[in-house]
């Protein structure tokens, strides 16, 4: 017989550990989520990105709703998302931290320079996507953000910064 995984059974709600690491089981590109730009800089590392819409063009991403980013991406009216490559995994980890750079400092370390919406750019990014607030939608102690895509540029040939299982992951 063959092993086909784990199934477990569980009441109405599966606990948060098991959940994880189900969902860690689906591997995700790493992006860095920026609000404003210079000394308004907010940046925070970011695996929920999904394309939602091509007429028009719209992408959601999935902050903390209590988090520092969601009154700010209200406030600013937009973001950026921008799409990591293997070269950006130090970066990737400092952005994760409670602690992180943020205003000049971060637009220093990530090399980022202004968008046309006025949110940073990682112009070394394997793609980046630059947001118009369309919608915003409560999700548990999460928010999705829909953002309309004005802007965008992209590098094909860039190997992805991967996450899979708790750790970054390669392409083989």
């Amino acid at each position: 017989m063959t092993d086909t995984g784990t199934t477990l059974l569980a009441g109405p709600e599966p606990d948060i550990s098991s959940f994880r690491t189900a969902m860690g089981c689906f591997p995700t590109g790493v992006t860095l989520l920026t609000q404003g730009s210079g000394d308004t800089l907010s940046v925070m590392t970011l695996n929920s990105l999904t394309s939602v819409s091509l007429d028009p063009v719209l992408l959601l991403v999935s902050v903390k709703r209590d988090g520092r980013m969601r009154p700010r991406v209200a406030a600013g009216g937009g973001f950026a998302v921008n799409v990591l490559s293997e070269e950006h995994r130090l970066l990737s980890g400092e952005f994760a931290r409670p602690d992180r750079p943020a205003g000049e400092e971060a637009m220093r370390r990530i090399g980022a320079v202004e968008g046309i919406t006025g949110n940073a750019v990682v112009p070394s990014a394997s793609a980046s996507f630059e947001c118009l607030l369309h919608a915003e939608h409560e999700a548990g102690d999460h928010v999705l953000l829909v953002g309309r895509v004005v802007a965008l540029s992209s590098e094909p040939g860039a190997r992805p910064l991967l996450f899979h299982r708790g750790r970054y992951a390669s392409l083989v």
